[in-house]
């Protein structure tokens, strides 16, 4: 029997969209091996063809070489930055890397005193839908902190800001530095946005860690999860790229 057409499934008067998404901490550029080739973090940003990335731990050097600059013009993909560490020898922090215009930006301080500065770009995004048209698309990508409280005050501030818009269609992605499974800041996101599969990311040699986390709201958006676990990233960065196949629907 023919699957029926997933447009039939829709709302009346509703877009959808089937796209890609990835999460990937970058470690500035720097390989398992110890070396800055930034030219490794393009190539494995071409083997996942996604449609939006969230990058972790990107780094503008003291010699001028623009890690963002440089990887938004060889992918192609629409820059935005959301640098944590402004310095004078060069900027370190979050980055996006999407297909889809921008429609507005703004960052959330996930700060916490005597630790080191933390983040989230919070954008809306034009994405474009299947049948002619397009619709705005929410877009919250994070590193969080090392320590248990950290993350905890953290997620707190993410929720609060998730809850200013909860019936638009809503990706968080990021490294959320979770290691522990059943940890209070893994188990209030996954009541808010329902449980997700836990898939190893760290290190990228040998994974067995699930730092780097994918959800979206409705849950029912998110088809398929998985690493990204080709020769190329398991040498370009300490991490593998984290990577999601799902379908949105307008609201």
């Amino acid at each position: 029997m023919n699957a029926p057409h997933p447009a039939s499934h829709l709302p009346v008067g509703a877009l959808h969209a089937d796209i890609s998404v990835a999460s990937y901490n970058i470690h500035g550029g720097v390989g398992t091996d110890g070396h800055f080739v930034p030219n490794r973090i393009c190539d494995v940003l071409c083997e996942l063809r996604a449609d939006l990335v969230a990058l972790q731990e990107v780094e503008t050097r003291g010699t001028g070489f623009d890690m963002l600059q440089f990887l938004s013009q060889r992918t192609g993909l629409h820059a935005i930055p959301g640098p944590t560490l402004v310095r004078d020898d060069g900027d370190y922090g979050n980055a996006l890397l999407t297909r889809y215009r921008p429609l507005s930006v703004r960052h959330i301080d996930l700060s916490v005193k005597r630790r080191e500065p933390r983040g989230a770009i919070d954008a809306q995004l034009e994405c474009n839908a299947i049948e002619s048209g397009t619709f705005a698309l929410r877009v919250i990508a994070t590193h969080l902190g090392l320590l248990p409280s950290e993350r905890r005050w953290q997620v707190r501030r993410l929720l609060t800001a998730l809850a200013e818009a909860p019936e638009q269609p809503t990706i968080l992605l990021g490294d959320v530095n979770e290691w522990f499974l059943w940890g209070r800041p893994l188990r209030w996101l996954h009541a808010y946005f329902e449980r997700t599969p836990h898939v190893s990311t760290f290190p990228s040699r040998w994974p067995f860690l699930a730092l780097d986390r994918i959800w979206t709201s409705p849950r029912a958006h998110l088809l398929a999860v998985a690493s990204h676990r080709t020769a190329m990233a398991r040498l370009a960065s300490d991490h593998l790229p984290l990577l999601a196949r799902m379908r949105l629907v307008s609201r």
